[in-house]
């Protein structure tokens, strides 16, 4: 099957996942300019009351600037964007964050914790295309049955909330049925494992928690430091903090007062995306991370980033077709 239209001509075959508080217009923009599509979640645009519409503010932006980026620069023009919307029944900002991103012509959709006919109709409505993420075969089912265009396959390893299959049993298990735009989220680190997702019948990789030591996101830096010294080791799978399993980062959970090898369990009912919602302390003392971190030694621009990743998987296809041809 090929690809839409938004998925080809990227400069590697990469997404970048939308960061919960820490993707903003900086890292989406330098994300897009790199050649990979950049993301962040529709509630990332938080605004006081009374104040003006953070997401129109915001929308705006990274429309015009990769406009002006793209009439500059008509032979290499930037990836384009997305924006996450988390689709479940406690995010009351749904059908309001729907609405801006028809009017904004938003390029590409991925959806969260939910699969709804009407989200998949309002992107196709202006051209655009969904992405669902799903942690199993039967969400995948679900999804594509309401209409998603493509999946994002969450696999073992992955940072925030994430499943726990191996990624090479749940690519397996959609490709069995599924030819359309696949991409494998579960530590998509290096060129190495985005060339790898591909080898097990990806289109690509979706990487998130790399994005976190990048000088343009939204995090402290006590946070973007953790992810340097850390590795697969220092991560830990839990559902207390959000209801959700999910990846953390061991010493955060550590500094917050909490054994993170003795953690009580909790469940789905404790998810809570409404704007009257407490502030969890999940998000602003317990850090989320992926598995593939140990690659990531220290904090840089986030176009440097996407060099290095592209030059690792270029590099490990030149590797990989010798090793190969050795076979044949």
């Amino acid at each position: 099957m090929t690809l839409p239209a938004q998925l080809q001509n990227l400069r590697i075959p990469l997404i970048g996942s939308p960061l919960f508080i820490i993707s903003n217009p900086d890292l989406v923009i330098a994300q897009c300019k790199a050649g990979i599509i950049g993301s962040f979640p529709a509630l990332n645009a938080r605004e006081k009351d009374g104040d003006p519409i953070l997401l129109e503010a915001w929308l705006t932006r990274i429309n015009e600037e990769l406009d002006r980026y793209n009439q500059a620069n008509p032979d290499t023009p930037a990836a384009p964007y997305a924006v996450n919307q988390i689709v479940h029944r406690s995010n009351t900002r749904l059908e309001r964050d729907i609405e801006i991103c028809v009017k904004h012509k938003v390029p590409v959709w991925i959806t969260s914790l939910g699969a709804r006919v009407e989200v998949n109709e309002a992107a196709h409505s202006v051209g655009g295309i969904t992405l669902h993420d799903v942690i199993n075969d039967r969400f995948a089912h679900k999804a594509i049955e309401k209409g998603a265009d493509g999946l994002i396959a969450v696999a073992a390893g992955a940072g925030g909330h994430a499943g726990a299959l191996s990624p090479l049993a749940l690519v397996q298990e959609i490709r069995a049925w599924f030819d359309g735009p696949l991409f494998l989220s579960g530590s998509i680190a290096t060129g190495d494992a985005l060339l790898a997702a591909q080898a097990m019948g990806a289109d690509g990789g979706y990487a998130g928690s790399a994005f976190i030591a990048t000088e343009e996101a939204n995090a402290e830096d006590r946070y973007k430091q953790m992810i340097v010294e850390s590795g697969a080791s220092d991560i830990v799978y839990s559902d207390l903090f959000t209801g959700v399993w999910g990846n953390y980062l061991k010493p955060s959970i550590a500094a917050a007062g909490m054994d993170p090898e003795n953690l009580e369990r909790s469940d789905p009912s404790k998810m809570n995306f409404g704007e009257s919602r407490e502030k969890p302390k999940s998000w602003k003392e317990i850090w989320g991370s992926g598995q593939g971190i140990g690659a990531v030694k220290e904090v840089v621009p986030a176009a440097k980033l996407v060099d290095r990743i592209a030059g690792e998987y270029f590099a490990a296809f030149e590797r990989l077709s010798g090793q190969v041809a050795r076979y044949r």
